[in-house]
């Protein structure tokens, strides 16, 4: 019994997963700045409020559904092997992995960008990639406590990265504002689309923890539904809030809540909103590495990876996988990729696009799976939540298919061709890892 209990006090409870999802998808209303400068607030208002609705809440049912019927280690990647075979369950984790070098070597980037506004010396030299790899390095640390230790954190940063906020909002709804006439905006609704998408993403990274949190059948539906009011709110009362202060829509641009704080309450509240970034580009990734680390765990778990993934400490955390992920994020750093939005959600997209295939085919194949809950509508229901995401992909792809990729000393490629590479490369690794083990099996039966 004491045992069970000791377990019990280490797992993720509603809460704790819940900012720590909040983090996984958002990280707090930074990111929406240029869809406000691109779009003008009426348009942005509605893009943010249309975009969860069609992306957000239908891959929030799907998570619910599957992570409550097929609550273990490895989340996605154990749904999409049980519905479709080992195949598309390796390209599943393939998919999010590849991406998560490119996307996680983001963060700890613009950690070092917000700290160089407190600290300027921070970005000259080499002293920003030493400042970025000490980053990573804390993270991991953190991380080798268990999940536990990472889901109370982002209740802690979560709150700390929200009070800025709070005080604009209670700031600006104390005070009278004149009406003023604003200069009309003419927005690009589908690139507004594709940004809102960007920061609406990554509600099944939650998913690879499932048997490290208590009573997941339940916690997961009740997580999805209160992580996306609170990053719906978080993006929506901020941006309405200061169009009500009168602040332009041309004032806006990437990083601009600082400068908008230091003028609608004062400059210390613009230190206080670099102080918030800094919290939220640490907190979303060390969310990650809890989530991206289980995916390494459940494929040697499979045979698809060597067992040397699979050793974990007393509490759970995977550390060989923690920090060989480590390892490859940090060896990233150096890479100039830019205008990676396209890349991601075209390698995230394939991943998302295989779970709701997996969401119909266990309908289909795995009647009898228990359901603590599901998606309405049966089949069918099934079926028209995976219609609004997939759409969008489909919309985001042909919109920006021209977009190009720089690689530094290689030169610039297709985003779209540099994306469909990567997934080619993720066959071929499946049909090595196949054979090699064939390979070794039969070795090891002469």
């Amino acid at each position: 019994m004491q045992r069970s209990s000791s377990n019990s006090s280490r797992k993720l409870t509603v809460l704790s997963l819940a900012a720590a999802t909040y983090f996984m998808v958002s990280g707090g209303p930074y990111g929406v700045e240029e869809l406000v400068q691109d779009a003008g607030y009426k348009l942005a208002l509605v893009i943010l409020f249309l975009t969860p609705l069609i992306w957000s809440l239908p891959t929030g049912l799907m998570v619910g559904e599957l992570s409550a019927a097929l609550p273990a280690e490895g989340g996605f990647y154990v749904w999409v092997r049980r519905a479709m075979g080992p195949f598309w369950g390796f390209q599943e984790a393939w998919l999010s992995l590849v991406a998560s070098i490119f996307d996680m070597a983001l963060y700890p980037t613009l950690f070092v960008l917000y700290l160089g506004r407190l600290w300027p010396a921070a970005t000259q030299g080499h002293r920003g990639v030493v400042i970025a790899a000490t980053m990573i390095f804390v993270c991991l640390l953190w991380n080798l406590y268990g999940a536990k230790a990472v889901g109370n954190g982002s209740l802690f940063m979560g709150a700390l990265l929200l009070s800025p906020f709070i005080v604009i909002i209670v700031f600006v709804l104390t005070r009278q504002y004149p009406p003023i006439a604003a200069p009309l905006t003419k927005g690009d609704f589908l690139a507004g689309v594709l940004v809102a998408m960007w920061n609406y993403m990554g509600w099944d990274n939650a998913s690879t923890v499932a048997n490290e949190v208590e009573n997941p059948q339940k916690t997961y539906p009740r997580v999805m539904m209160l992580a996306l009011l609170a990053i719906f709110l978080s993006y929506v009362v901020p941006v309405a809030v200061v169009w009500h202060a009168h602040i332009p829509a041309s004032d806006w641009g990437s990083g601009s809540w600082a400068s908008i704080a230091s003028r609608i309450v004062g400059p210390w509240l613009g230190l206080a909103l670099v102080g918030a970034a800094l919290v939220s580009t640490f907190g979303t990734f060390n969310s990650l590495v809890m989530s991206y680390s289980r995916l390494p765990v459940a494929m040697a778990d499979e045979g698809q990876l060597p067992q040397v993934f699979a050793r974990k400490l007393q509490n759970g955390a995977p550390w060989v996988a923690i920090l060989t992920l480590g390892m490859a994020w940090t060896a990233s750093l150096g890479l100039s990729f830019d205008r990676l939005i396209m890349l991601d959600i075209l390698l995230y997209g394939a991943s998302l696009v295989l779970e709701f295939l997996a969401l119909i085919m266990l309908r289909i194949r795995g009647p009898q799976l228990p359901r603590p809950f599901t998606v309405p509508g049966g089949l069918p229901g099934a079926i028209i939540v995976a219609v609004g995401p997939t759409a969008l992909l489909i919309i985001a792809l042909i919109k920006n298919r021209g977009e190009r990729l720089s690689l530094g000393m290689i030169g610039e490629i297709s985003s779209l061709n540099f994306g469909l590479l990567l997934m080619a490369v993720g066959v071929v690794l499946y049909f090595a890892t196949a054979w090699k083990g064939k390979k070794t099996q039969s070795a090891t039966s002469i």
